[in-house]
């Protein structure tokens, strides 16, 4: 497993995940402030970035775990949140689901419920009774299979400062309308939106 806090490797093929995780991270979740409680954190470096080798989805609950445990002993000042990048393992939507339910299985193990959770984010991502091409789904698309690890804690403090959270699923769904898929694309800086789908 290889760590990111501030400094990005590039895979064999020259792809650097983390800096295009970033980029997303920018240019799409603050940029376009789909969340609202992102850019705080962020400008803050309280924002930990973990690329993760796994290539089977075991090996990727260790990490998790591992993770889990490292931002419960880790002050909030220091790290508030974590995003684990996992571009070799559950690349498929549908299995990247399935095992959402391991995540929170790992966090019951761990004794985590209440204190941390998992926040989910896939280059296919699609929303349960939402079409694929819906650009609704692009609030959750990342460039790459990515696993957010959250403070219920922060998540708590960052819903009671905004009155009424759903004005940002409303709000958000707008954003991506006006902008479209082209758009949506073109801010990350590619070519092509094959990875989008």
């Amino acid at each position: 497993m290889n760590e990111h806090a501030f400094t990005d490797d590039s895979a064999p093929d020259g792809t650097d995940f983390i800096a295009e995780t970033r980029t997303w991270l920018e240019q799409i979740v603050i940029g376009l402030n789909l969340c609202p409680f992102a850019k705080a954190v962020y400008v803050k470096h309280q924002v930990r970035f973990v690329l993760s080798d796994a290539t089977t989805p075991e090996a990727l609950v260790e990490e998790l775990a591992e993770e889990l445990l490292r931002l419960r002993d880790t002050s909030p000042e220091e790290t508030d949140t974590t995003l684990i990048v996992h571009p070799y393992v559950l690349t498929d939507f549908l299995d990247y689901n399935d095992f959402l339910d391991n995540a929170d299985a790992a966090i019951e193990a761990l004794d985590l419920q209440g204190i941390l959770q998992v926040a989910s984010f896939h280059p296919q991502y699609q929303f349960e009774g939402v079409a694929p091409d819906d650009v609704s789904n692009y609030t959750n698309r990342s460039p790459y299979p990515t696993l957010h690890l959250l403070r219920e804690d922060s998540v708590e403090r960052a819903v009671a400062a905004f009155p009424d959270p759903d004005v940002i699923v409303e709000r958000n769904i707008e954003t991506l309308d006006k902008l479209g898929v082209e758009g949506w694309t073109r801010l990350l800086g590619r070519k092509d939106n094959s990875r989008c789908h």
